[in-house]
């Protein structure tokens, strides 16, 4: 080459460089909030800079990453910070799912630990808005933050909504030795890194990083007991909400979580490795989704006898979540808690329940006491019905009575709302009536986005009843008080022991204890 094409080809290196050097400069540095005309979709949080969706009442940021790839050797190990990004990242398309079963087989991904968030329109002209996170349920297995727009929340309440996707199933919860000392919980420790990374960026979205409100349905609702307890999350959130999921059920404890650790690792077979943490970690998500995948299922089950759950005597939960709520060592913030009339119709739909295996499951369940039960809850014309309303009331995995003793064990440490939605249905399915049922009350403060809906639509009456639970819950997270102009007055629980039955026929008390026979239940062996 001669000495002119040299300099001409490093003359055109050089400008080249310089160019990518300004686009990247410019690519970092979007629209300032400064400048004349700032952008609304666009928000920077201490990772880097996000650009949104912009609707006319809200601005939706999606996929936002909360904590670094839980991959590799970050696999079963504590959640570690984000890598910062350059330039403006995409925050349009929903998160990812965590690795689950699926209709259609195994979903999602194990780079997983994103959350979306939620902003009014009006967030950052005035006052500092509060600021709602919810924890998804599906039984410690399933779901995931993009099923939860929480549009309808953030504008007619006035918050900022954050919905978290956590690690799950063997992924979030296998407690094995070889793995290291936290005995599991690593889906509890995603869920303290996301209210962290809330304390340090909701007031960057126009929220309130000092009035945080921590909410979540059925696991969802046993990860906020959790937390409630955890020395993990103390001070990170001001109120709690818990929808049908009890404080006042057992997790398993550490040697229960171990042994179900012992039973997978044997499954997965990585039981005789020389290097038993490192043959789980080559192990693909798919396998661990499969793994232990229907041990603990069943109607009569109870919350401890499923393998993947929050687990006790660890650091991240030194105590059961009830016994903690019972001697004030837990949290001490305002808590919002209930159930729906019909909880585990769910859960028995489509199964084929005789006379003879009404009395059977009654037997395994409650041994000398299954005639007891069985005397008070005669089979009727429909064993199904009739099992579904004895689960219900129990409560062992989701249910009535637990809830009523979470709030009278919370209550005399803090205040505390206690509900009973009570909406039927109305559907029907093969000749089962769901009634109110497991989740019901979801499409009454979400919209909904999952591969299958069973809420049916709501009628005008419906959305008024929508309406008004979505201000007690966005009030409750405002201040601690549901109470507030044009809704019936819900009174605290400690002060009557009342109970406020939702429904669109009427908001007002309701004999929850009665309907539910929780002196009978109190009076057996839990």
């Amino acid at each position: 080459m001669s000495i002119r094409a040299l300099v001409r080809a490093l003359t055109a290196v050089a400008v080249s460089t310089t160019v990518l050097a300004a686009a990247a400069t410019a690519a970092a540095t979007p629209t300032d909030p400064a400048a004349e005309r700032p952008d609304p979709g666009v928000v920077r949080v201490d990772s880097g800079w996000l650009r949104g969706t912009v609707a006319d009442e809200h601005v939706t940021y999606a996929a936002i990453p909360y904590a670094a790839p839980p991959v590799g050797e970050r696999r079963w190990r504590p959640p570690a910070g984000v890598r910062p990004w350059r330039g403006v990242r995409d925050a349009t398309t929903p998160s990812p799912f965590c690795p689950q079963g699926g209709m259609q087989g195994v979903v999602g991904q194990e780079d997983c630990l994103y959350l979306d968030v939620t902003v009014p329109a009006r967030a950052g002209r005035g006052d500092r808005l509060p600021v709602l996170v919810w924890l998804h349920g599906g039984g410690f297995t399933s779901g995931g933050a993009r099923e939860y727009d929480g549009a309808r929340l953030a504008t007619a309440g006035d918050v900022v909504v954050v919905s978290v996707n956590y690690r799950i199933g063997a992924l979030g919860f296998l407690s094995a030795p070889a793995l290291d000392e936290t005995g599991g919980n690593y889906g509890l420790m995603d869920q303290a890194a996301a209210l962290q990374w809330v304390r340090r960026n909701a007031a960057r979205f126009g929220g309130d990083p000092g009035n945080v409100t921590l909410a979540g349905q059925s696991a969802g609702a046993r990860s906020v007991c959790a937390q409630l307890a955890s020395p993990d999350a103390r001070g990170l959130f001001d109120r709690a909400i818990v929808q049908s999921g009890a404080c006042d059920n057992p997790v398993p404890d550490l040697a229960a979580a171990q042994a179900f650790g012992e039973r997978a690792t044997a499954d997965l077979g990585c039981a005789g490795a020389a290097d038993t943490a490192g043959c789980l970690r080559d192990v693909a998500p798919e396998q661990l989704v499969r793994v232990l995948a229907r041990v603990g299922t069943g109607p009569t089950a109870r919350v401890a006898d499923r393998p993947w759950n929050p687990v006790t005597g660890t650091p991240s939960l030194p105590r059961q979540p009830g016994d903690a709520l019972r001697d004030g060592s837990a949290a001490r913030v305002p808590l919002l808690t209930g159930a729906t009339r019909d909880e585990m119709r769910a859960f028995v739909v489509g199964e084929t329940v005789t006379a003879d295996d009404y009395r059977t499951l009654l037997t395994g369940a409650f041994g000398d006491d299954a005639g007891t039960v069985l005397a008070e809850y005669p089979t009727g014309d429909d064993p199904a019905v009739a099992l579904a309303t004895v689960v219900t009331d129990w409560g062992g995995s989701i249910g009535a009575c637990p809830v009523l003793r979470t709030a009278e064990a919370a209550a005399v440490h803090q205040p505390v709302y206690a509900y009973g939605f009570a909406e039927d249905s109305g559907e029907v399915v093969d000749g089962f009536p769901m009634g109110s049922f497991h989740g019901l009350e979801l499409s009454y403060l979400w919209d909904l986005d999952m591969a299958w809906d069973p809420y049916p639509p709501l009628d005008a009456d419906q959305q008024r009843l929508s309406a008004t639970m979505i201000g007690y819950w966005t009030a409750f997270a405002r201040t601690g008080d549901p109470n507030g102009p044009g809704r019936p007055h819900w009174p605290e629980f400690g002060a009557t022991g009342t109970v406020l039955g939702l429904s669109s026929a009427g908001v007002a008390p309701t004999p929850f204890a009665a309907a539910h026979r929780c002196d009978l239940w109190s009076s057996l062996p839990r």
